[in-house]
């Protein structure tokens, strides 16, 4: 479907990549992974074709449509969601396409019987409502490649689970950019990695994450072993070169030319076998007490809108809880009424003397653009204290991967996975005893997750972590709180299972499997007259209504229709009209059989 070949680009004098060479495959899965700044996005902007490559080509086949979901949607400041969606279509009269928007919005939650957002500015919705108008655009294209940087951020944990599924079971080809593990896990089939480490800068493997992580592993050590070796050997050769020749003898000259080439190389692996890795250590305030917040019987409503009521937490030294739910259920709330920036609506809260918060919070919105990196952590002089003791800032710094010029650059010029380090950096200059995490993974490569992952375990303090992704909260904590059901879980594998089989009971309840499924004990009474003839007859209304549907789904695919937009029109809105009234006979065929029965 789609070739790349020795593809090069560069951006500010760095080289991301060079030699690049793949291909796509029609419904292939593939996850596209590497640390910061390696050049993920700029190689998909590349294939997607809003960006031209410094040198080499990007073949496509002829007529191929591209779906591309960027990290950070923008939106046209008046632009509806509907507008939005419904701009990836290219022709308006594609009855299956409109269809195909119809269901995505639905999916998505955009457009359902609880709440229809289709016509709201896309410009007022939150950053999570945002992610899915945009990701709702890109399938209403019905792409065949799809293009996914970061899907999973800011998305809630049910569209992630439904994304999930979706392209497991979709026939196109998907790209995927993401740092959510277990997303990766259970979707990608083959896995692309872009790293300087690699023959050419890529390493392509066949097969599941977890497969390529040991793949990867067997190859790095390999690597490793080859330059230790090789020093060994470039050492003798050395050596002897150090003793002299008593002639210029063609055996001489070649173990010159030898010694040089084993230098080459060997200069070559220990430049691909570097690897930095952050440094994290938040600093914990000494003697914390053994309490630091409690809720007692808390309850909070907004008008008659009720998040939570009753709740009791106990959060001590060790606490390591999650907060699990929807975007806009209460975990912002719960947050703030933690930390004292809200009051209860009823019930009590306990907060020690000695409690000291950190908070990285989701947006950033803390850091100030316009300083450098370098100001951002140290206001003036050029030392800041960390763990009690004076360090140079460009050596903290360092710890975070900033270093050389990076120091002095712009906060509005870093990427999100810098600009989340350079947060971490800050945060970690201040004593706490108790750290809130929102979302503290969007933008982070796997190899930050681990460190950071390790870091937050190692902490003595607190730990109330806010996140959608699902492997970096089961490594971290040992408490999850679901909302707004509020109950509390040790593993998301418990919380998984529990969620579908709450799906499962509400689609139960909202379909009527016929009244030969229905096992009741209930005592019957007799319907009237007229309602008795009506339920009698149920069955064959239905048969009919299901006949008249699959006879007009036949010819909505019929190319004598297909081939006349007025007359496929006229089609699809009497298969929508037969769908809707199914769907009414199915509800009166409940309510028939509910009416001839009492408990």
């Amino acid at each position: 479907m789609l070739s790349v070949h020795e593809l090069k680009h560069s951006f500010s004098h760095r080289n991301l990549f060079e030699s690049l060479t793949f291909s796509l495959y029609s419904g292939e899965k593939i996850a596209l992974i590497g640390q910061n700044g390696a050049g993920k996005s700029t190689l998909m902007k590349i294939i997607a074709g809003q960006l031209d490559p410094d040198s080499g080509t990007v073949s496509r086949t002829r007529g191929i449509k591209i779906g591309y979901l960027t990290q950070s949607p923008h939106f046209s400041e008046k632009v509806t969601v509907r507008e939005a969606v419904f701009a990836g279509i290219a022709n308006a009269d594609d009855w299956s396409v409109i269809g195909v928007a119809e269901e995505v919005m639905s999916r998505l939650g955009l457009k359902t019987k609880e709440k229809n957002y289709e016509n709201d500015r896309v410009s007022t919705l939150s950053g999570g409502w945002q992610k899915k108008v945009a990701l709702a655009h890109e399938l209403a294209k019905n792409p065949d490649v799809l293009l996914l940087d970061e899907p999973t951020n800011h998305l809630d944990v049910e569209s992630v689970l439904w994304l999930e599924e979706w392209v497991k079971s979709s026939s196109i080809c998907v790209v995927t950019i993401s740092h959510d593990r277990t997303f990766l896990r259970r979707t990608a089939k083959r896995i692309i990695e872009i790293d300087k480490r690699n023959p050419d800068g890529i390493l392509s493997i066949e097969g599941g994450f977890d497969y390529f992580l040991g793949v990867k592993a067997e190859y790095i050590e390999a690597q490793l072993s080859r330059e230790s070796s090789l020093k060994n050997v470039l050492r003798q050769e050395v050596e002897w070169l150090k003793r002299g020749a008593k002639a210029r003898t063609t055996k001489q000259k070649a173990r010159i030319d030898r010694a040089g080439e084993l230098k080459e190389e060997v200069q070559t692996l220990a430049w691909k076998n570097q690897s930095q890795s952050l440094k994290l250590e938040f600093e914990s305030s000494t003697g914390a007490p053994k309490k630091l917040v409690e809720l007692e019987n808390v309850s909070k409503q907004y008008g008659e809108h009720v998040l939570f009521k009753n709740l009791n937490l106990k959060i001590g030294p060790k606490t390591r809880l999650g907060l699990m739910g929807n975007n806009g259920v209460g975990k912002s709330t719960l947050i703030k009424l933690i930390v004292g920036l809200e009051d209860p609506t009823s019930g009590d809260i306990f907060r020690s003397d000695r409690l000291e918060v950190s908070y990285f919070e989701q947006r950033k919105e803390t850091l100030d653009q316009s300083l450098t990196v370098l100001r951002t952590v140290c206001t003036y002089g050029e030392t800041v204290e960390f763990q009690g003791n004076k360090m140079h800032v460009r050596s903290y710094l360092d710890r975070f991967l900033f270093s050389g010029s990076q120091v002095e650059m712009m906060v509005s010029k870093l990427s999100g996975g810098e600009q989340s380090r350079l947060l971490l950096a800050r945060l970690m200059l201040r004593p706490a005893n108790l750290l809130i995490l929102d979302e503290p993974t969007n933008d982070l490569d796997l190899q930050t997750l681990n460190v950071l992952e390790d870091c937050l375990k190692d902490f003595p303090g607190a730990v109330i972590l806010v996140t959608h992704d699902r492997a970096f909260m089961d490594e971290v904590c040992d408490q999850i709180l679901a909302f707004p059901e509020m109950i509390t879980f040790a593993e998301l594998d418990q919380w998984e299972k529990w969620f579908k089989e709450q799906q499962k009971k509400l689609q139960s309840a909202n379909s009527y499997k016929g009244p030969a499924t229905q096992k009741t004990e209930s005592k019957k009474i007799r319907l009237s007259y007229k309602d008795q003839r009506e339920y009698d007859s149920m069955e064959s209304n239905l048969a009919e209504a299901e006949t008249k549907l699959q006879a007009l789904e036949e010819k909505s695919v019929s190319p004598e229709i297909t081939s006349q937009p007025l007359e496929l029109k006229k089609v699809m809105t009497a298969l929508a009209e037969v769908h809707v009234e199914i769907e009414k006979l199915y509800e009166r065929w409940a309510e028939l059989e509910v009416k001839g029965a009492v408990k």
